[in-house]
């Protein structure tokens, strides 16, 4: 048995790829979109693995974050870059390109795109 993907709302379909896809060399499926309920989605595919699938409807809510606060449900998945030194690399690569990141380069807990 294995993971086959897993699936997170976004406010943001195309920064949300574009992030994925530049800096984790995920490739995007042809987006799919259906009209009558406004979903629209991508499955970005990694070297290997599980693939990720983003989500967009104009009824999710946006609601602030606090990896602190203990709720229910998913809180992270990692993404293994094959070393501590490639981490290091794209932490710093994240940094430069206007990316806040919170945690340190030993452990990158999360990066958000400021919009």
């Amino acid at each position: 048995m294995s993971i086959e993907h897993i699936a997170i709302w976004t406010i943001d379909l195309e920064k949300m790829k574009s992030f994925y896809c530049r800096f984790f060399g995920a490739t995007a499926n042809q987006k799919y979109v259906n009209p009558k309920t406004n979903f629209e989605s991508y499955f970005l595919s990694f070297a290997k693995g599980a693939r990720l699938e983003i989500m967009y409807s104009p009824t999710v809510v946006d609601i602030p974050k606090d990896i602190l606060l203990k709720t229910k449900g998913l809180i992270h998945f990692a993404i293994s870059v094959g070393s501590i030194e490639k981490v290091n690399q794209l932490t710093e690569t994240l940094a430069t390109k206007a990316l806040q990141l919170l945690g340190n380069q030993e452990q990158l807990v999360m990066a958000i795109m400021k919009v």
